[in-house]
């Protein structure tokens, strides 16, 4: 009962921004959360606005995405500039407008999400609800339908349950009591083989090959691994992969990198505990395009034009592998950060005691390839 006390007063900022007389966009980055908590606040937009569009910004292929949209009948169109014309409103979840250029332009009402905020980019919406403590939106989401009496149906419940347990990994990474809490009442409306045909649809019989050449190309990076697999057909492979090492014991953090239709696209993964893998993410990436996310997942994404040429697989390694230059005297400090270091200046910082593993030099190879075994400094995992 306290908790819908506390619920309602957000909720009732929220209902009041609906109208019958306005349609809706929840526009959203499709994976397990977003999917479920879209397909929660569309019901908890029934009878109260006109029609309600799902739209996605991101291409839909990895497995589990497809099942879940198969299995639980969730509609879904891709996301059209066009929208902005025939629609009035916007709403979304599991994101925030700074996340994708995709979003860019599009004049958010609602945002409700759990990624970490950055003060750099403050989300301006009329109802805002981020809560960086949970483990899922779709926990929110669960929270949203109890404070209005509103039991979901077997198909909501379990796609609900599939978003919390995918990005807390089954309460394995950071999660709160209200995930636990949210995850208990929905098993009392889904459906668990249903869940479980979801669960199964993980990999495509084509993607086996990108483990392969993971691990083949796996290399120590100061506290944690990395990998490059070159040229992917699609970036949701690197996320699947970048999974897959979680469940190495001792693995402290793990960064994927592939190159995507001109994009560079780098997963990380981490134990929650060493390292915050989402400021690491911005900090070595952030200048080059968008980096940043949770303590124990992170993504980063910039033009492959930013490498000017240079091999990927060498200038990601560099950038999460070496030291940070310090500010010197008269030059700013975020300025000697992003500048490119000379191998004189890469030499000198090694000698000044530097144990992580020495700078790798600049090679003659082509910019896209997977799997540089004789990369000099790149301590091979096999070794």
């Amino acid at each position: 009962m306290p908790n819908r006390r506390r619920i309602s007063p957000r909720l009732g900022q929220m209902l009041e921004l609906f109208s019958r007389n306005e349609d809706w966009v929840i526009v959203i980055n499709a994976d397990p959360d977003a999917l479920a908590s879209a397909l929660a606040l569309k019901r908890l937009m029934a009878r109260r606005v006109g029609k309600v569009a799902i739209a996605h910004i991101n291409e839909i292929s990895r497995p589990d995405n497809l099942a879940m949209i198969r299995y639980l009948r969730i509609p879904l169109v891709p996301w059209s500039p066009s929208m902005l014309e025939s629609y009035q409103r916007f709403a979304m979840v599991d994101s925030q407008p700074h996340h994708s250029p995709a979003f860019d332009g599009i004049p958010f009402s609602i945002v409700i999400d759990h990624h970490p905020l950055v003060p750099e980019h403050p989300v301006e919406a009329a109802f805002v609800d981020i809560q960086p403590q949970y483990g899922a939106v779709s926990s929110r989401m669960t929270e949203y339908l109890r404070a209005l009496h509103i039991r979901p149906g077997i198909r909501l419940s379990t796609a609900l349950q599939y978003g919390i347990r995918t990005d807390t990994a089954t309460f394995t990474r950071k999660s709160s009591d209200a995930d636990m809490r949210a995850f208990q009442q929905l098993s009392f409306h889904s459906d668990n083989a249903l869940l479980m045909r979801i669960v199964r649809s993980e990999y495509l019989p084509e993607w086996l090959g990108y483990f392969g050449r993971a691990i083949t190309s796996l290399h120590k990076c100061r506290s944690g691994m990395f990998s490059f697999l070159g040229e992917v057909e699609n970036p949701d492979i690197l996320v699947v992969v970048a999974d897959f090492f979680t469940r190495v014991h001792g693995l402290r953090w793990i960064a994927i990198c592939g190159v995507y239709k001109e994009k560079v696209v780098v997963i990380f993964r981490g134990d929650g505990q060493s390292i915050d893998v989402g400021g690491y993410a911005a900090q070595r990436l952030g200048t080059l395009g968008s980096a940043g996310g949770h303590r124990a997942m992170a993504r980063a994404e910039f033009p492959l034009s930013a490498a000017e040429g240079r091999n990927i697989e060498i200038f990601v390694y560099r950038r999460l592998s070496d030291r940070l230059p310090k500010a010197k005297k008269g030059i700013p400090a975020e300025v000697a950060q992003n500048a490119e270091e000379s191998p004189a200046a890469l030499n000198s910082s090694s000698e000044q005691g530097d144990t992580e593993p020495p700078a790798v030099h600049e090679m003659s190879v082509s910019p896209v390839g997977a799997g540089n075994n004789d990369l000099p400094g790149m301590q091979i995992l096999s070794n």
